[in-house]
């Protein structure tokens, strides 16, 4: 007898003339096999009590008892047998028996990073480029989650327990801890701390910095201004990341008396300081940090600095003064046009600030993230001795602190795309490509969704019947569940999540999202990089990659000590 309200029969087939008659009624269970009566107590959980919805049923007929109601399982009928998990795990532990631990000269390194690319992001943005194919999502892998290798890096800086982009590069890019908001200094400069910024002692050098020294070519792309946090490790040394242009020193209300005299600006370290005036490759945004605010940089702004420093007019010149062809470019069209072969340097900065994000840019204006890319290693596979580049996905943390996640895990995709690129480009047997991020993002992935749901949907509430979005974040900008009177609850039934600019639910309001203190996965493929799996600090990344490659500090040390043993 089938129970009534919101009780229902489900029939499953056991084998032929078999069927199980499972009655749902709480908090009882009642299951009949073919005709003996089983009464099992259900154990209320008040952890797991939020239900995904029922399974999906269909009607299967029997040729001698007609039509039978019956589960459909996962989402495809190979899904519904063991066969296809075995053989789909027997074949991944097939491809992991066959790797080879490469121990040849890396003669290049490659490091992208996904700033503020969380696993909550990595894990969002599988299911998202999955849907974009049509597909569930669940079981797509973006590109470099199919590297052979894989760590987790720890991100804390030297004096906080979640780190900003800045203390962070610090670690990444010169195998030191820095102290939050600091770059390119050890953690005896604090924050702001103009005093020992002046300190050369206390100046860290990047593993750009030590190609060079080993004669390679170097080389930096951004999808942010080209001065901010993460770029800027690779070539800067300042107390305070959003010392960008003279004036933001200039401009800076410090109650400790303020010196800025000898306070050189970032976008003037690029142009005029080493290892900045070598890169052979610069590719991002921030235009308007390089031009005085005197001179328009497009239709609608002008520059900002103070000094009357044209900063790209001067790199032009320091070109010219050493000989060599260089090319400025400032849109797709001319980024795709370039001759290559005849280039020595390109500068390219193609917006005022930060690129657009790359679902709201026009096409036709600013190059994607992995056509800069695609340049970038075309400029560099003429480099004789080989070339370290450094890659930032830098819109993923933006869209993020904005609780936009319909474009962190767009900018996500196209960092995606960008490696693809990349390990098209070069070959694995003499390139280290490793992949990582900076630090984290409160992005939740909640409740229990049904799979192959879309990953910008929600999920049914329990016990104010109110849904949720299967995205969230810990804190940041939007409207709140709960007001504050603990009553009035926002339905998000009805809101617009398709919308790019859509906000997601969050916790707790504040004006901007912040970072979040878990370990960061390292994704890594190439010579030596086997020796990134792990957990480890940060700070391990340059030595290990340039250990690759046979210089910089670590090589120097294990030589003195006889324990470099590296292949041939």
């Amino acid at each position: 007898r089938k129970p009534e309200g919101r009780n229902r029969t489900t029939f499953l087939p056991l084998g032929h003339g078999q069927i199980v008659i499972v009655f749902k009624m709480q908090p009882v269970l009642v299951v009949v096999f073919s005709g003996i009566l089983a009464t099992v107590t259900a154990t209320i959980d008040p952890y797991h009590n939020v239900q995904p919805g029922l399974p999906y049923m269909f009607t299967q007929t029997d040729t001698q008892k007609g039509p039978y109601e019956t589960f459909n399982g996962g989402i495809s009928e190979q899904e519904n047998t063991s066969k296809y998990w075995r053989e789909l795990s027997v074949d991944v532990l097939r491809e992991k028996l066959h790797t080879t631990q490469k121990k040849g000269v890396a003669r290049n390194l490659i490091l992208f990073l996904g700033d503020g690319m969380s696993i909550a992001t990595l894990t969002a943005a599988r299911i998202y480029l999955g849907q974009l194919k049509k597909e569930a999502g669940e079981n797509t892998f973006l590109s470099f989650e199919k590297f052979p290798y894989t760590g987790l890096a720890k991100t804390y800086c030297a004096d906080s327990q979640v780190a900003d982009s800045a203390c962070s590069a610090t670690a990444y890019l010169t195998g030191v801890k820095g102290n939050i908001y600091t770059v390119g200094v050890t953690s005896s400069v604090g924050y702001m701390d103009w005093r020992n910024m002046k300190n050369e002692s206390y100046h860290t050098t990047s593993i750009l910095k030590w190609a060079q020294d080993a004669g390679k070519g170097t080389g930096i792309v951004s999808t942010c201004r080209i001065t901010d946090a993460s770029p800027a490790g690779t070539y800067a040394h300042s107390a305070y990341r959003k010392w960008q242009t003279d004036l933001d020193i200039k401009n800076e209300k410090d109650p400790r008396g303020f010196n800025a005299t000898g306070v050189m600006d970032i976008a003037s370290q690029l142009i005029e300081n080493s290892p900045g005036t070598e890169f052979k490759v610069i590719l991002g945004g921030g235009r308007e940090a390089f031009l005085p605010i005197t001179e328009q940089n497009d239709p609608t702004m002008t520059g900002s600095r103070g000094d009357g420093k044209n900063l790209i007019e001067k790199w032009k010149k320091s070109k010219e003064n050493m000989k060599k062809s260089a090319s400025y470019i400032t849109n797709r069209d001319q980024l795709l046009g370039l001759d290559v072969n005849n280039t020595d340097y390109v500068l390219g900065l193609f917006q005022s600030d930060h690129l657009d994000y790359h679902k709201l840019a026009n096409e036709k204006e600013q190059p994607t993230l992995a056509e800069m890319t695609e340049l970038a290693i075309k400029m560099m596979q003429k480099e004789a001795k080989g070339f370290v580049l450094f890659i930032e996905g830098g819109r993923i943390d933006i869209a993020h602190h904005e609780n936009k996640a319909h474009l962190a895990l767009d900018e996500t995709v196209e960092l995606h795309k960008a490696v693809e690129t990349a390990v098209k480009m070069t070959n694995e047997d003499d390139t280290l490509i490793v992949v990582t991020a900076d630090h984290a993002h409160t992005l939740n992935i909640n409740g229990y969704p049904r799979r192959g749901g879309d990953i910008f949907t929600y999920v049914q509430g329990t016990e104010d019947k109110l849904s949720y979005s299967t995205l969230s974040y810990s804190n940041g900008p939007n409207t709140p569940r709960f007001k504050e009177d603990g009553y009035g609850q926002h339905n998000i039934i009805n809101d617009k999540r398709d919308d790019p600019h859509y906000t997601f639910q969050t916790i707790n309001l504040l004006k901007t999202e912040t970072h979040d203190g878990q370990d960061v996965a390292v994704f890594a493929r190439g010579p030596w990089a086997h020796l990134l799996v792990g957990n480890y600090e940060q700070t391990l990344i340059p030595y290990v990659m340039s250990y690759a490659a046979g210089f910089g500090p670590a090589v120097e040390i294990l030589d003195a000590k006889n324990q470099h043993k590296r292949g041939s």
